[in-house]
């Protein structure tokens, strides 16, 4: 069976993407595609849909906050193909390692947030006034700064 080769047009990417047309653009420029953006004959980009399935993989890391040089540098590795599959690795890990500290320090925030809203709900259910209480509680500040709490 022969392989159906769909081409995409740059808009058909941006919709699919939610990428806009300047991000595609802009990740073209950045060499954060695994193989060259190919043109028609009148010179307008045509995607593929291993373009559009490796963009989901972009969007995923750039959106759990890869800064582009890792982005780029991964990109280059699956560019190149096997043999790399060490600094792959690497590399991945590096990031999980910052996402999995990131969920932590957003964890403490959603700690204190839930704090401020079952304060402010109680204050509505009861009737009674806001107290001035801009600061953490005790428990929180402790927990932020590594005490046992």
């Amino acid at each position: 069976m022969a392989e159906v080769r769909t081409d995409l047009s740059i808009g058909q990417v941006a919709e699919r993407t939610g990428l806009s047309v300047h991000t595609l653009r802009f990740y073209e420029a950045e060499g954060l595609f695994v193989t060259p953006v190919r043109r028609t004959s009148s010179g307008h980009r045509v995607y593929s849909e291993d373009d559009v399935d490796w963009l989901t993989v972009c969007t995923i890391l750039r959106g759990s906050g890869m800064p582009l040089p890792a982005l780029r540098r991964y990109t280059a590795l699956v560019r190149e193909g096997a043999g790399n599959e060490k600094e792959r690795l690497t590399l991945l890990r590096e990031h999980q390692a910052d996402v999995t500290a990131q969920i932590g320090r957003l964890g403490e925030c959603l700690d204190l947030i839930s704090f401020k809203v079952a304060v402010y709900q109680d204050l509505l259910d009861s009737g009674e006034s806001a107290r001035e209480c801009h600061g953490p509680p005790a428990a929180l500040t402790s927990q932020a700064h590594g005490a046992p709490s």
